[in-house]
């Protein structure tokens, strides 16, 4: 599968013969397409009138600034899901970090000052606070437009950074009051496996969420305890360790036996070959990659899974 972010250049790849999209980033087209925060569209009162001043230059012609957020987002999704149709599209919701949201127009009032926002509030735990639900709800309404209206229903919906079972429940709760259900009009809903609670827990997500994709830097970095962008750590952040390889074949495992599927996205299936033949090994039902190694990952997880029925046949033999 095919990790994109820029909708603009989705219909680039389309003859790629990719099995869909298993990453689907909406942070690009927040930043390059919508260019503001959310809240920062539904709360002007609370800008300065610099920034107050640009957004009614950005949203001219909108009555609803919402619309303008909602009508933006779900045309970049859309573009995306129409390039893969009907394969399926594995849309994640907002995954900024504070710091990076902050640097959106309008943003900085809206977010606080954290010592490490990397394991900060970000992913599930900002969709039903108090500080980001009704962006959150603008994510949804743009999602059910792409879904219901546009009838892109290979869009499959997945939420990051999801701490607990209960914290899944609580984003499953806002997201069916949004109008989005899990199982209506056929709506898969995954979970990024990227904190070791998410394998611990694998059977519990299993009965709140349809499927897994292994996010492997954030699993990485919090099962070794390593911060990935820092240059003093860099040589022992490494994905093949075997904390970080049993988390993922135990994940495989679990998953398997609740009948839910794992996919990984990720950077180094596309540099290391041997990780790529590990996941076939493993069991993995989907690698995503950049357009740009598409073909050759294709070609090290064709001989990966020559190999593996190879030594299949030898030991039923």
């Amino acid at each position: 599968m095919l990790n994109l972010a820029d909708p603009s250049a989705a219909l680039r790849w389309w003859r790629l013969p990719a099995d869909g999209v298993g990453l689907a980033r909406l942070e690009f087209i927040v930043a390059h397409q919508v260019k503001a925060h959310p809240m920062a569209l539904l709360h002007p009162e609370r800008l300065d009138p610099h920034d107050r001043h640009l957004i009614d230059r950005l949203t001219e012609g909108y009555l609803d600034r919402g619309e303008y957020f909602v009508e933006r987002l779900a045309h970049g999704i859309a573009r995306i899901a129409a390039s893969r149709w009907p394969d399926p599209v594995v849309v994640r919701t907002s995954d900024f970090k504070t710091n990076e949201y902050a640097r959106l127009l309008g943003g900085r009032p809206f977010e606080p000052d954290e010592a490490n926002s990397m394991i900060g509030w970000r992913g599930a735990s900002r969709y039903y606070s108090e500080g980001y639900r009704e962006g959150f709800a603008l994510e949804c309404r743009a999602l059910r437009r792409v879904r219901d209206e546009m009838g892109l229903t290979n869009v499959v919906v997945m939420i990051p950074f999801c701490r607990t079972p209960a914290e899944a429940d609580r984003v499953l709760e806002v997201m069916d009051g949004q109008g989005l259900q899990r199982g209506r009009n056929g709506l898969l809903v995954y979970v990024m496996a990227e904190i070791p609670a998410n394998i611990i827990l694998a059977q519990d997500f299993a009965e709140r969420f349809d499927g897994f994709s292994i996010g492997s830097n954030d699993l990485t970095q919090l099962t070794l305890g390593v911060d990935r962008d820092s240059e003093a750590l860099a040589e022992l952040f490494d994905e093949s360790d075997p904390a970080v390889t049993r988390s993922i074949t135990s994940l495989v495992t679990r998953a398997h036996a609740a009948n839910r599927p794992v996919g990984l996205c990720g950077q180094r299936p596309s540099d290391d070959p041997r990780f790529t033949g590990f996941l076939v090994e493993a069991g993995v039902d989907s690698i995503s990659v950049a357009p740009d190694s598409f073909a050759s990952v294709k070609q090290h997880v064709a001989r990966a899974e020559d190999r593996k029925g190879a030594h299949d046949d030898t030991r039923e033999g």
